[in-house]
């Protein structure tokens, strides 16, 4: 987890230091990307809030996306976790959405993908979105991670926005 705190750290510094808020909507990394945020003093300047997206019931009492908005998307992929992290922005009024989404283990997903497989999305100023592959089953090792990959694709985007500003 201090791994994870480092870099939520970094992330507070910049959105602090632009006063830009984050909201994040996470699946199998378990809440641990918001728990990194949320572990630095003074995020309530930039955390709005989060949710862990796990189940379709979640999906549609959390995000507010239904059956018919999940139309040609399928959980678990980069065009599912760019709509969610869209949407979980949205919801919030945040300047920046983060999702991730995937199969932490031991065994894959029903859409079969492997343990290890997760997509990342980040949606604000800059948007990006990527897969990661551990192919490894361990269920912990995965979700620490995954919070870790989400964090990094975000401090990317961040320096990507500081950089066309």
């Amino acid at each position: 987890m201090h791994a994870l705190i480092e870099r939520a750290d970094r992330i507070a510094a910049r959105l602090t230091a632009r006063r830009e808020t984050v909201a994040v909507a996470e699946s199998s990394a378990g809440g641990l990307v918001s728990a990194a945020l949320l572990a630095v003093p003074g995020a309530s300047a930039y955390y709005l809030g989060g949710a862990v997206v796990y189940t379709a019931q979640a999906r549609r009492a959390l995000i507010g996306l239904d059956e018919a908005g999940m139309a040609g998307l399928r959980s678990a992929s980069e065009p599912y976790a760019e709509r969610v992290a869209v949407l979980v922005r949205e919801r919030h009024g945040a300047v920046w959405g983060l999702c991730e989404t995937g199969a932490a283990g031991p065994g894959g997903n029903r859409y079969g993908d492997a343990a290890g497989h997760t997509c990342l999305s980040v949606s604000g100023p800059m948007t990006r979105r990527l897969t990661l592959e551990t192919r490894n089953g361990d269920r912990a090792a995965n979700m620490e991670a995954f919070a870790a990959a989400m964090l990094d694709a975000f401090l990317d985007a961040l320096a990507e926005a500081d950089c066309a500003s």
